[in-house]
């Protein structure tokens, strides 16, 4: 069994040397120079000892929503409405998961375990504690939060901020606060987009209410429901909209693009210890986990899409849960049009509110999901060296005029068979997936310099954040395909290497 030394990590929070040509791409000077990220006792600007408000913690738009009446179709559709923004207020959302786990016995990590590591946060941090049932579950600061998925997966949302700049520090400053209090508790976080060692019977489950709820109904919808529970990690990046017009041609250039992004940050290869023929394992999950809920919504390419059409499909999705009285009641098997007529067997005659809206759209799982703003969903987590590239891949396409018209050129003659394929072939054969009369990867390479355009013509230096995309497109090699050779070459095919090579 390979033993980790926290120090192994060559990660240091207390500055990063960068070189300008890494940040600023259209820059000609190659002078070094030093950003200083951050100190752990002054996160993001804030010292220790200044209070912030609490608000939502990952959402874009940052009204909160109550309703005051029985709910009609029209308040939903305004909800999502309420979404739209003039473009000089749009701003970038991220959100991202990792493994942790015992240092010395590669174990993962017990409910008390991270307890400790919330608890130990917020009294360094300051940040305020989330609790359920008089545990512990997460903590929120300002628009930031720390959650924790069925399998203990840390999942890390950042403040909507408006440059990638500001998205990057933002993300090393969360990172090394959690890494400040993990190294003295023995703890290190394995930054891959699926469990490579443990089996599901291995991994605690959080004591979140609804997360009961979700594993006992998963079995009758899919056969690998418990796999996306407790045994994936994502990355995620939130963008705005100004318009139904404007959420349109983004949510149908993001759905047609994701099996690119797929591919691009495919790092899920092994299960059990071993490979699992897939490079992004995650991805595969999905397609059998709950129909119900997921896929690539090919109603969304119809001319009648709109708000409206999507509310008619997140009315039918199954629900999980209502939340009454700090208690998770279930309610699987029916769904939000039967709460909006007062049908819902546990909870007779009760209508729902926004509130309720709000948290049954976020157990809808598509590829891209639609809230008061999109969510790209189509990413495996990776190392955090590689974060930052995924929201400059989509800044780039959606936030650039230019570029999404030149996707949208793109993917105009696209059928929906062909965006089935990608989306079921891709977690297998990655860029190398067969494409009319190429592969993926001649489309990727259109696509990430869509991508790198567009943020060139943002004005905001930003285009260094493509390069480590920008050389999986160049070689073709998927950061899963560079583990496989790893597995098969330098660590003999013993997967225990894994946790030092993806150690943060």
């Amino acid at each position: 069994m390979t033993l980790i030394s926290p120090t192994s990590s060559s990660y240091y929070c207390r500055s990063i040397s960068f070189s300008s040509s890494a940040f600023y791409s259209t820059t000609t000077t190659t002078t070094t120079r030093k950003i200083q990220i951050l100190h752990v006792e002054n996160v993001a600007g804030q010292k220790r000892g200044r209070k912030s408000a609490i608000v939502a913690a990952s959402p874009i738009t940052e009204d909160a929503v109550v309703a005051t009446k029985p709910l009609m179709k029209e308040d939903l559709v305004g909800y999502l409405a309420s979404g739209c923004k003039p473009k000089e207020k749009w701003r970038i959302g991220m959100e991202h998961e990792r493994f942790g786990f015992e240092l010395n016995t590669l174990r993962p990590m017990q409910y008390e375990q991270l307890a400790e590591l919330l608890y130990g946060i917020a009294g360094r941090f300051e940040w305020e504690k989330i609790m359920e049932g008089g545990k512990i579950i997460g903590l929120k600061k300002g628009k930031q939060s720390i959650s924790l998925e069925p399998g203990g997966q840390f999942e890390l949302s950042g403040a909507p901020l408006e440059t990638l700049h500001q998205i990057c520090i933002d993300v090393n400053s969360q990172l090394c606060q959690v890494k400040a209090v993990a190294e003295k508790m023995g703890i290190g976080f394995l930054e891959i987009g699926g469990q490579p060692k443990w089996r599901i019977q291995d991994i605690p489950m959080m004591p979140k209410g609804r997360y009961e709820i979700i594993r006992n109904y998963m079995p009758k919808v899919g056969s690998l429901g418990h796999d996306l529970m407790f045994k994936t990690c994502t990355v995620q990046v939130n963008l705005d909209f100004s318009s139904e017009a404007d959420m349109k041609r983004k949510l149908r250039a993001s759905l047609a693009l994701q099996p690119i992004a797929t591919a691009l940050f495919a790092n899920s290869p092994f299960t059990e210890g071993k490979p699992n023929g897939f490079l992004s394992r995650r991805s595969h999950i999905y397609t059998d986990t709950d129909k119900d809920r997921t896929g690539m919504l090919p109603f969304a390419f119809d001319d009648s899409f709109g708000f409206e059409r999507y509310v008619d499909y997140a009315l039918d999705v199954p629900m999980y849960c209502v939340y009454r009285k700090k208690k998770c009641i279930d309610c699987t098997g029916m769904t939000f049009r039967d709460f909006m007529a007062g049908k819902l067997h546990h909870l007779p005659g009760e209508l729902p509110t926004l509130n309720d809206w709000e948290n049954h759209l976020g157990t809808i799982y598509p590829e891209v999901r639609l809230k008061r703003y999109l969510e790209m969903r189509g990413a495996d987590g990776g190392p955090w060296r590689s974060l930052c590239a995924l929201p400059a891949f989509w800044v780039g396409l959606l936030y650039d005029e230019v570029s999404l018209q030149n996707v949208l050129d793109m993917i105009a003659d696209w059928t929906p068979e062909e965006r089935q394929m990608l989306r079921d072939k891709v977690p297998k054969t990655g860029l190398k997936t067969p494409f009319r009369e190429g592969l993926l990867k001649h489309v990727a390479e259109d696509v990430v310099k869509f991508a790198k355009d567009g943020l060139e013509r943002r004005g905001f230096k930003e285009s260094g954040f493509l390069n480590e995309v920008v050389e999986v497109v160049r070689t073709g090699v998927t950061p899963a395909e560079k583990l496989l050779e790893l597995y098969n070459g330098k660590w003999k095919q013993q997967i225990d290497p894994v946790f030092e090579e993806l150690l943060y």
